[in-house]
């Protein structure tokens, strides 16, 4: 069986990286047979990524979710709403480590900087203190921006060493994400349930019935009073009509556990479209 795996491309992006450790991960932890092999499938967007499942065009998804500095990727969001049927199978935190990568002698030359819109915003501090006046331009991923390079002489990109290794590109400055904690929150997605016991997360979205006071204090107060904690709670455009919301949580509990069952019935009665993307567990990629 041939495995294939969806992910923002070209290679030598962190969303690759995440995917290579998934099939490591897979390779060491599962009862894999001899005849799986694992195929990398590099997408424009996350979006094309996540589509590629429900045409059956791949099996897994690998795509980024949540970044420690600039918070939720919305494109994942948007369309894990959007799409049915799909199901978060793992969560894989990976530490970022951004370069700056230019064919240019010095800083002085720059012009342009690309990279992907997280990227410029996780190094806008060490743009402004040493390359100021350059123009910032968004490209679909970060190793998108290098392709630019060769043509345009006058240019960097930020990405990952791993990527300027890979594209024999050379690197002005390394580290240069203004936290040094920096990391990024894939999800593993499938159209598939996820049948790993002891999952240490749920995650789901909801919208409400209409937007009066206390309709979301309700759906809190389920979880509240159950003794559930949220880790993450996120509130995006429904894109029907200015001031409608949809809600995504993050839950530290198996969707399986008898609180969670019980939570889940009571949301039936204070939410107006529920979907519960899965139960997971959250890996640390080394």
């Amino acid at each position: 069986m041939n495995l294939k795996i969806a992910h923002l491309g070209p290679p030598g992006t962190y969303a690759e990286q995440a995917a290579f450790f998934y099939v490591n991960w897979l390779q060491n932890n599962e009862d894999i047979t001899p005849e799986k092999s694992f195929e990398l499938c590099p997408y424009t967007t996350i979006a094309q990524s996540l589509q590629a499942i429900i045409t059956a065009k791949a099996n897994i998804a690998v795509v980024p979710v949540e970044n420690s500095i600039e918070g939720s990727v919305n494109m994942t969001l948007d369309s894990l709403w959007q799409l049915d049927n799909l199901k978060i199978q793992l969560a894989l935190v990976l530490p970022i480590q951004h370069s700056l990568v230019s064919r240019c002698s010095s800083l002085d030359n720059i012009k342009t900087v690309y990279s992907h819109p997280q990227a410029l915003a996780q190094c806008q501090g060490w743009l402004a203190q040493f390359l100021p006046n350059v123009n910032l331009i968004a490209s679909n991923s970060t190793t998108e921006a290098l392709q630019r390079l060769e043509a345009e002489l006058t240019t960097a990109a930020i990405s990952s060493s791993r990527a300027a290794q890979l594209y024999n590109l050379p690197i002005l400055a390394e580290k240069i994400n203004d936290y040094p904690e920096n990391c990024t929150r894939f999800w593993v997605v499938s159209t598939e349930e996820n049948h790993t016991i002891n999952c240490t997360h749920t995650s789901l979205a909801f919208s409400v019935p209409a937007n009066v006071p206390g309709a979301l204090v309700k759906v809190l107060e389920v979880f509240a009073h159950l003794g559930i904690n949220l880790s993450r709670i996120e509130s995006r455009p429904t894109k029907r009509s200015l001031g409608e919301y949809l809600f995504y949580l993050d839950i530290e509990a198996d969707v399986n556990t008898v609180m969670m069952k019980s939570a889940l019935e009571e949301l039936q009665n204070c939410t107006e479209i529920l979907k519960i993307f899965g139960s997971y567990r959250v890996l640390p990629v080394s």
